[in-house]
């Protein structure tokens, strides 16, 4: 395998991870509301796939920090004493991870293209 095609493999392979990522901060963000709800995260495994190493989204974790506990005595899942268990996720760090997953995305993307434009220079200097 060339080196123009380890380049665009890597690239491919981390742009599918951030994308997961970005599907799972994209949940969590939409379930902070949700009772009981666990955050979701998904750590990245370098594998090696055709002799080359490669990047993965792994699978995905439940965050394992307390539920907020939330006072609201009309709530129908509060409890005697008018609490009921909230979700763990922080709306902050949700943003903040999908603004690195989205960055990340960019480089990635960005690198891919300049690969592209290089290989392709490279067949137009061969042609002539």
């Amino acid at each position: 395998m060339s080196d123009f095609s380890h380049s665009l493999a890597a690239s491919a392979s981390a742009l599918r991870a951030q994308a997961a990522r970005l599907r799972h901060v994209s949940e969590n963000i939409s379930n902070a509301d949700t009772p009981g709800y666990r955050r979701k995260t998904v750590p990245f495994e370098t594998i090696e796939k055709d002799g080359q190493n490669v990047v993965q989204a792994g699978r995905v974790m439940l965050d394992r920090r307390d539920l907020t506990r939330i006072f609201d005595p009309g709530h129908p899942m509060a409890d005697a004493s008018g609490h009921y268990l909230g979700s763990n996720v922080d709306l902050m760090i949700e943003i903040a991870d999908a603004r690195e997953a989205q960055r990340s995305y960019e480089a990635n993307l960005k690198m891919f293209d300049q690969t592209r434009q290089m290989s392709s220079s490279l067949m137009e200097l061969l042609r002539k």
